[in-house]
Protein backbone atom coordinates (compact mmCIF):
# COMPACT_ATOMS: atom_id res chain seq x y z
CA UNK A 1 0.00 0.00 0.00
CA UNK A 2 1.52 3.30 -1.10
CA UNK A 3 1.53 6.45 1.07
CA UNK A 4 -0.70 8.13 -0.72
CA UNK A 5 -4.10 5.29 -0.14
CA UNK A 6 -2.70 4.75 3.27
CA UNK A 7 -3.40 8.81 3.86
CA UNK A 8 -6.48 8.51 1.78
CA UNK A 9 -7.53 5.91 4.22
CA UNK A 10 -6.51 7.71 7.60
CA UNK A 11 -8.66 10.84 6.24
CA UNK A 12 -10.90 8.05 5.43
CA UNK A 13 -11.52 6.44 8.60
CA UNK A 14 -10.88 9.76 10.57
CA UNK A 15 -14.07 11.38 8.59
CA UNK A 16 -16.18 8.61 9.29
CA UNK A 17 -15.41 8.35 12.97
CA UNK A 18 -16.32 11.68 13.10
CA UNK A 19 -19.52 11.65 11.37
CA UNK A 20 -19.59 8.82 13.58
CA UNK A 21 -19.67 10.82 16.87
CA UNK A 22 -21.70 13.74 15.52
CA UNK A 23 -24.54 11.13 14.65
CA UNK A 24 -24.14 9.62 18.30
CA UNK A 25 -25.53 12.68 19.91
CA UNK A 26 -29.33 12.48 20.72
CA UNK A 27 -30.43 16.00 19.42
CA UNK A 28 -33.34 17.67 21.28
CA UNK A 29 -34.55 21.04 19.71
CA UNK A 30 -34.69 24.09 21.91
CA UNK A 31 -37.60 26.70 21.53
CA UNK A 32 -37.39 29.55 24.00
CA UNK A 33 -37.58 33.49 24.11
CA UNK A 34 -34.03 35.00 24.27
CA UNK A 35 -34.54 38.02 23.21
CA UNK A 36 -37.92 40.40 23.41
CA UNK A 37 -40.66 40.68 26.03
CA UNK A 38 -40.05 37.07 27.70
CA UNK A 39 -36.04 37.10 27.44
CA UNK A 40 -35.60 37.04 30.51
CA UNK A 41 -37.44 34.12 31.81
CA UNK A 42 -36.96 32.07 28.47
CA UNK A 43 -33.20 32.57 29.07
CA UNK A 44 -33.73 31.11 32.95
CA UNK A 45 -35.32 27.92 31.32
CA UNK A 46 -32.60 27.05 28.99
CA UNK A 47 -30.11 27.22 31.51
CA UNK A 48 -32.05 24.93 33.43
CA UNK A 49 -32.13 22.92 30.31
CA UNK A 50 -28.39 23.26 30.51
CA UNK A 51 -27.81 21.98 33.92
CA UNK A 52 -29.79 18.70 33.37
CA UNK A 53 -28.18 17.77 30.20
CA UNK A 54 -24.84 18.20 31.62
CA UNK A 55 -25.93 15.65 34.49
CA UNK A 56 -26.93 13.06 31.91
CA UNK A 57 -24.06 13.41 30.24
CA UNK A 58 -21.94 13.14 32.91
CA UNK A 59 -23.85 9.64 34.23
CA UNK A 60 -23.70 8.12 30.95
CA UNK A 61 -26.48 10.14 28.62
CA UNK A 62 -29.27 8.28 27.09
CA UNK A 63 -28.71 5.18 25.94
CA UNK A 64 -25.16 5.38 25.80
CA UNK A 65 -25.42 8.66 23.55
CA UNK A 66 -24.92 12.25 24.83
CA UNK A 67 -27.44 15.02 24.53
CA UNK A 68 -26.75 17.90 22.47
CA UNK A 69 -29.57 21.10 22.99
CA UNK A 70 -30.46 22.84 19.54
CA UNK A 71 -31.00 26.35 21.01
CA UNK A 72 -33.07 28.60 18.71
CA UNK A 73 -34.56 31.87 19.67
CA UNK A 74 -38.18 32.65 19.16
CA UNK A 75 -38.07 36.33 19.87
CA UNK A 76 -41.16 36.43 22.06
CA UNK A 77 -43.00 36.17 19.04
CA UNK A 78 -45.77 33.69 17.73
CA UNK A 79 -44.75 34.04 14.14
CA UNK A 80 -41.11 33.39 15.18
CA UNK A 81 -42.26 30.56 17.21
CA UNK A 82 -43.53 28.94 14.39
CA UNK A 83 -40.65 29.76 12.14
CA UNK A 84 -37.92 28.06 14.53
CA UNK A 85 -40.21 24.87 15.10
CA UNK A 86 -40.16 24.11 11.60
CA UNK A 87 -36.34 25.08 11.34
CA UNK A 88 -35.50 22.65 14.25
CA UNK A 89 -37.19 20.13 12.35
CA UNK A 90 -36.21 19.93 8.88
CA UNK A 91 -32.71 21.40 8.86
CA UNK A 92 -31.43 20.31 12.57
CA UNK A 93 -34.11 16.96 12.00
CA UNK A 94 -34.24 17.00 16.06
CA UNK A 95 -36.54 13.97 17.03
CA UNK A 96 -37.78 15.83 19.73
CA UNK A 97 -38.69 19.60 21.19
CA UNK A 98 -38.43 21.52 24.10
CA UNK A 99 -41.07 24.79 24.24
CA UNK A 100 -41.97 27.61 23.56
CA UNK A 101 -42.40 29.03 26.98
CA UNK A 102 -45.05 31.50 26.38
CA UNK A 103 -48.55 30.02 25.32
CA UNK A 104 -48.74 32.19 22.08
CA UNK A 105 -45.38 31.18 21.03
CA UNK A 106 -46.84 27.12 22.27
CA UNK A 107 -49.80 27.43 20.03
CA UNK A 108 -48.09 29.33 17.18
CA UNK A 109 -45.52 26.47 16.88
CA UNK A 110 -48.17 23.21 17.34
CA UNK A 111 -49.44 23.13 13.53
CA UNK A 112 -45.70 23.02 12.60
CA UNK A 113 -45.18 19.67 14.92
CA UNK A 114 -48.76 18.14 14.21
CA UNK A 115 -47.51 18.55 10.68
CA UNK A 116 -44.13 16.92 10.89
CA UNK A 117 -45.20 14.21 13.91
CA UNK A 118 -42.53 15.60 16.06
CA UNK A 119 -43.64 15.37 20.01
CA UNK A 120 -42.62 18.56 21.80
CA UNK A 121 -42.61 18.85 25.81
CA UNK A 122 -44.47 22.14 27.00
CA UNK A 123 -42.66 23.44 30.14
CA UNK A 124 -44.78 26.32 30.66
CA UNK A 125 -47.34 27.44 28.79
CA UNK A 126 -50.16 27.79 30.59
CA UNK A 127 -53.44 28.21 27.88
CA UNK A 128 -56.23 25.24 28.15
CA UNK A 129 -56.40 24.50 24.47
CA UNK A 130 -52.83 23.77 24.20
CA UNK A 131 -53.76 19.79 25.51
CA UNK A 132 -57.66 20.72 24.08
CA UNK A 133 -56.97 21.31 20.62
CA UNK A 134 -56.68 17.41 19.22
CA UNK A 135 -52.41 17.84 18.72
CA UNK A 136 -51.31 14.12 19.94
CA UNK A 137 -47.96 15.16 19.72
CA UNK A 138 -48.39 17.77 22.53
CA UNK A 139 -46.81 17.04 26.15
CA UNK A 140 -47.49 19.28 28.69
CA UNK A 141 -45.83 19.38 32.49
CA UNK A 142 -46.64 22.87 33.71
CA UNK A 143 -50.31 23.43 34.58
CA UNK A 144 -52.74 24.93 32.15
CA UNK A 145 -55.06 28.15 33.53
CA UNK A 146 -57.75 25.01 35.08
CA UNK A 147 -56.15 23.26 36.95
CA UNK A 148 -54.07 26.39 38.69
CA UNK A 149 -57.88 27.34 39.43
CA UNK A 150 -58.51 24.39 41.03
CA UNK A 151 -55.47 24.49 42.95
CA UNK A 152 -56.35 27.53 43.83
CA UNK A 153 -59.57 26.36 45.17
CA UNK A 154 -58.25 24.25 47.93
CA UNK A 155 -56.84 28.10 49.46
CA UNK A 156 -59.68 30.27 49.39
CA UNK A 157 -60.35 29.80 52.95
CA UNK A 158 -56.97 31.54 53.42
CA UNK A 159 -57.32 34.34 50.90
CA UNK A 160 -61.02 35.18 52.33
CA UNK A 161 -61.74 36.94 49.32
CA UNK A 162 -65.22 38.37 48.41
CA UNK A 163 -64.86 40.02 45.06
CA UNK A 164 -61.89 40.01 42.53
CA UNK A 165 -60.72 42.22 39.59
CA UNK A 166 -58.09 40.88 37.04
CA UNK A 167 -55.18 42.53 35.66
CA UNK A 168 -53.94 40.04 32.78
CA UNK A 169 -51.92 40.16 29.68
CA UNK A 170 -53.76 40.13 26.71
CA UNK A 171 -52.87 37.01 25.29
CA UNK A 172 -54.37 32.95 25.04
CA UNK A 173 -52.33 32.87 28.57
CA UNK A 174 -53.78 35.42 30.23
CA UNK A 175 -57.43 35.49 28.73
CA UNK A 176 -57.16 31.67 29.97
CA UNK A 177 -56.32 32.32 33.55
CA UNK A 178 -59.50 34.98 33.79
CA UNK A 179 -61.82 32.77 32.38
CA UNK A 180 -61.28 30.40 34.45
CA UNK A 181 -60.73 31.78 37.88
CA UNK A 182 -63.69 33.77 36.93
CA UNK A 183 -65.27 30.62 36.66
CA UNK A 184 -63.99 28.87 39.96
CA UNK A 185 -65.24 32.20 42.10
CA UNK A 186 -68.56 32.27 40.68
CA UNK A 187 -69.27 28.53 41.57
CA UNK A 188 -67.74 29.36 45.14
CA UNK A 189 -69.79 32.51 45.68
CA UNK A 190 -67.03 35.06 44.89
CA UNK A 191 -68.44 37.96 42.54
CA UNK A 192 -66.07 38.57 40.19
CA UNK A 193 -65.55 42.66 39.15
CA UNK A 194 -63.51 44.07 36.20
CA UNK A 195 -61.33 42.28 33.83
CA UNK A 196 -59.01 44.67 32.71
CA UNK A 197 -56.41 43.58 29.57
CA UNK A 198 -52.89 45.03 29.20
CA UNK A 199 -50.10 44.22 25.93
CA UNK A 200 -47.51 42.53 26.82
CA UNK A 201 -45.33 45.31 25.94
CA UNK A 202 -46.91 48.09 27.50
CA UNK A 203 -45.33 49.99 30.31
CA UNK A 204 -47.69 52.35 31.90
CA UNK A 205 -50.71 50.52 33.52
CA UNK A 206 -52.22 53.63 34.76
CA UNK A 207 -55.34 53.69 32.83
CA UNK A 208 -56.21 50.19 33.84
CA UNK A 209 -55.67 50.26 37.79
CA UNK A 210 -57.31 53.89 37.90
CA UNK A 211 -60.58 51.67 36.88
CA UNK A 212 -59.35 48.91 39.32
CA UNK A 213 -58.96 51.33 41.79
CA UNK A 214 -62.43 52.77 41.10
CA UNK A 215 -64.08 49.12 42.03
CA UNK A 216 -65.31 47.82 45.15
CA UNK A 217 -63.14 44.67 45.21
CA UNK A 218 -60.42 43.54 47.56
CA UNK A 219 -58.73 41.39 45.45
CA UNK A 220 -56.53 41.77 42.18
CA UNK A 221 -55.54 38.98 40.62
CA UNK A 222 -52.63 39.61 38.59
CA UNK A 223 -51.62 37.55 35.11
CA UNK A 224 -48.20 38.63 33.47
CA UNK A 225 -44.51 37.96 33.40
CA UNK A 226 -42.19 39.04 36.01
CA UNK A 227 -40.95 42.46 34.33
CA UNK A 228 -44.34 43.78 33.59
CA UNK A 229 -45.22 42.43 36.42
CA UNK A 230 -42.55 44.57 38.30
CA UNK A 231 -44.24 47.88 36.46
CA UNK A 232 -47.36 46.54 37.85
CA UNK A 233 -46.51 46.64 41.38
CA UNK A 234 -44.89 49.73 41.71
CA UNK A 235 -47.96 51.70 39.82
CA UNK A 236 -50.34 50.00 42.48
CA UNK A 237 -48.20 51.67 44.73
CA UNK A 238 -47.69 55.10 43.31
CA UNK A 239 -51.40 55.33 42.83
CA UNK A 240 -52.01 53.89 46.97
CA UNK A 241 -54.17 50.70 45.77
CA UNK A 242 -54.93 48.96 48.56
CA UNK A 243 -55.89 45.52 47.38
CA UNK A 244 -55.28 41.89 48.20
CA UNK A 245 -52.74 40.95 44.96
CA UNK A 246 -52.19 37.90 43.99
CA UNK A 247 -50.44 36.48 41.23
CA UNK A 248 -51.18 33.38 39.10
CA UNK A 249 -48.77 31.64 36.26
CA UNK A 250 -45.68 31.05 38.13
CA UNK A 251 -43.48 33.02 36.09
CA UNK A 252 -42.86 35.47 39.02
CA UNK A 253 -39.79 35.42 40.02
CA UNK A 254 -40.39 36.93 43.60
CA UNK A 255 -37.03 37.33 44.54
CA UNK A 256 -36.27 39.61 41.17
CA UNK A 257 -39.30 41.29 42.28
CA UNK A 258 -37.91 42.27 45.89
CA UNK A 259 -34.77 43.46 43.87
CA UNK A 260 -36.23 45.19 41.37
CA UNK A 261 -39.99 46.64 42.79
CA UNK A 262 -38.26 47.00 46.37
CA UNK A 263 -41.28 47.67 49.22
CA UNK A 264 -43.62 47.78 45.99
CA UNK A 265 -43.87 44.03 46.38
CA UNK A 266 -44.32 43.60 49.92
CA UNK A 267 -47.33 41.99 50.87
CA UNK A 268 -47.89 40.87 47.14
CA UNK A 269 -49.18 36.72 46.96
CA UNK A 270 -47.76 34.65 43.98
CA UNK A 271 -48.66 30.94 42.76
CA UNK A 272 -45.76 29.14 42.02
CA UNK A 273 -44.79 25.38 41.35
CA UNK A 274 -41.46 25.35 42.75
CA UNK A 275 -40.33 26.96 46.03
CA UNK A 276 -36.60 27.14 45.89
CA UNK A 277 -36.83 28.80 49.56
CA UNK A 278 -38.08 25.60 51.17
CA UNK A 279 -36.80 22.72 48.82
CA UNK A 280 -37.79 20.04 51.97
CA UNK A 281 -41.89 21.49 50.90
CA UNK A 282 -41.25 19.94 47.49
CA UNK A 283 -41.83 16.40 46.57
CA UNK A 284 -38.49 15.33 45.92
CA UNK A 285 -36.36 17.83 48.02
CA UNK A 286 -32.51 16.01 47.51
CA UNK A 287 -33.20 16.35 43.90
CA UNK A 288 -34.43 19.84 44.13
CA UNK A 289 -31.06 20.78 46.45
CA UNK A 290 -29.38 18.95 44.13
CA UNK A 291 -30.43 21.41 41.21
CA UNK A 292 -30.37 24.76 43.23
CA UNK A 293 -26.75 23.62 43.94
CA UNK A 294 -26.08 23.30 40.87
CA UNK A 295 -27.61 26.55 39.56
CA UNK A 296 -25.81 28.27 42.58
CA UNK A 297 -22.28 26.83 41.15
CA UNK A 298 -23.05 28.27 37.54
CA UNK A 299 -23.53 32.08 39.58
CA UNK A 300 -26.84 32.44 38.25
CA UNK A 301 -29.12 34.53 40.01
CA UNK A 302 -31.65 32.72 42.65
CA UNK A 303 -34.83 34.76 41.02
CA UNK A 304 -34.17 32.60 38.07
CA UNK A 305 -34.84 29.17 39.98
CA UNK A 306 -38.71 29.50 39.55
CA UNK A 307 -38.15 29.10 36.15
CA UNK A 308 -35.51 27.21 35.20
CA UNK A 309 -36.40 24.20 37.17
CA UNK A 310 -39.09 23.78 34.21
CA UNK A 311 -36.04 23.13 31.70
CA UNK A 312 -34.66 20.72 34.04
CA UNK A 313 -38.02 18.95 34.75
CA UNK A 314 -38.39 19.27 30.41
CA UNK A 315 -34.94 18.16 29.57
CA UNK A 316 -35.50 14.91 32.28
CA UNK A 317 -38.63 14.33 31.01
CA UNK A 318 -37.55 13.65 27.46
CA UNK A 319 -34.41 11.87 28.69
CA UNK A 320 -36.64 9.28 30.23
CA UNK A 321 -38.98 9.00 27.21
CA UNK A 322 -36.12 8.60 24.97
CA UNK A 323 -34.54 5.67 27.75
CA UNK A 324 -38.37 4.00 27.56
CA UNK A 325 -38.06 3.71 23.74
CA UNK A 326 -35.07 2.62 23.38
CA UNK A 327 -34.66 4.60 19.86
CA UNK A 328 -34.37 8.35 19.07
CA UNK A 329 -37.40 8.65 16.92
CA UNK A 330 -40.09 11.22 17.08
CA UNK A 331 -43.18 8.29 17.08
CA UNK A 332 -41.42 6.20 19.45
CA UNK A 333 -40.67 9.11 21.44
CA UNK A 334 -43.92 10.16 21.56
CA UNK A 335 -45.29 6.54 22.06
CA UNK A 336 -43.21 6.33 25.10
CA UNK A 337 -44.31 9.66 26.48
CA UNK A 338 -47.59 7.50 27.94
CA UNK A 339 -45.52 5.47 30.10
CA UNK A 340 -42.49 7.45 31.98
CA UNK A 341 -43.41 8.36 35.45
CA UNK A 342 -40.43 10.86 36.48
CA UNK A 343 -39.11 12.32 40.03
CA UNK A 344 -39.61 15.91 38.65
CA UNK A 345 -38.87 18.92 40.67
CA UNK A 346 -42.41 20.02 40.08
CA UNK A 347 -43.74 16.32 41.34
CA UNK A 348 -43.94 13.10 39.65
CA UNK A 349 -44.81 13.37 35.87
CA UNK A 350 -47.40 11.25 34.20
CA UNK A 351 -49.10 11.70 31.66
CA UNK A 352 -52.94 12.08 31.14
CA UNK A 353 -55.00 12.08 28.05
CA UNK A 354 -56.18 15.58 27.31
CA UNK A 355 -58.25 16.37 24.56
CA UNK A 356 -60.75 14.96 21.75
CA UNK A 357 -60.92 11.00 21.57
CA UNK A 358 -58.20 9.63 19.60
CA UNK A 359 -56.15 13.00 19.13
CA UNK A 360 -55.11 13.37 22.53
CA UNK A 361 -52.64 15.94 24.16
CA UNK A 362 -50.35 14.55 27.11
CA UNK A 363 -50.84 16.68 30.73
CA UNK A 364 -49.38 15.94 33.80
CA UNK A 365 -50.45 17.25 37.17
CA UNK A 366 -48.05 19.57 38.89
CA UNK A 367 -47.77 21.21 42.45
CA UNK A 368 -49.26 24.20 43.40
CA UNK A 369 -47.35 26.27 45.87
CA UNK A 370 -48.12 29.79 46.81
CA UNK A 371 -45.55 32.29 48.64
CA UNK A 372 -45.92 35.72 49.92
CA UNK A 373 -43.10 38.60 49.92
CA UNK A 374 -43.43 40.06 53.73
CA UNK A 375 -40.88 42.66 54.33
CA UNK A 376 -38.62 41.94 51.13
CA UNK A 377 -38.27 38.26 52.05
CA UNK A 378 -40.33 35.25 50.83
CA UNK A 379 -42.28 33.28 53.01
CA UNK A 380 -44.93 30.31 52.33
CA UNK A 381 -47.94 30.94 52.38
CA UNK A 382 -50.74 28.33 53.75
Amino acid sequence: MNAFVRAALAASLLFGSSLSALAADILIGVNLPLTGAFAASGTYVMNGAKIAVEEINASGGVLGMPLKLIIEDNKSNPTEAAGVAEKLITRDKVPVMLGAWGSSLTLAAMPVIMDYKVPMLVETSGANKITESGNPYIFRISAPAALEARGFQKHLDHFKIKKADFLIINNDWGRSTAADFTKMFKENGIQVGLTELMDQTAQDLSAQLSKIKSSDAETLIVTTAVDQLTLVLKQIKALNLDRQVITTGGSQNPDQLIAQAGVAANNSTHLLFFTPWVPDATAFPERSKTFIDAWARKGFPPAGLTESFRGYDGINVIAAAIRKSGVAEPAAIRDAMWAIDVPALNGPVRFAKSGPAGSESGQSNPAIYFVKIVDGKVVMAP
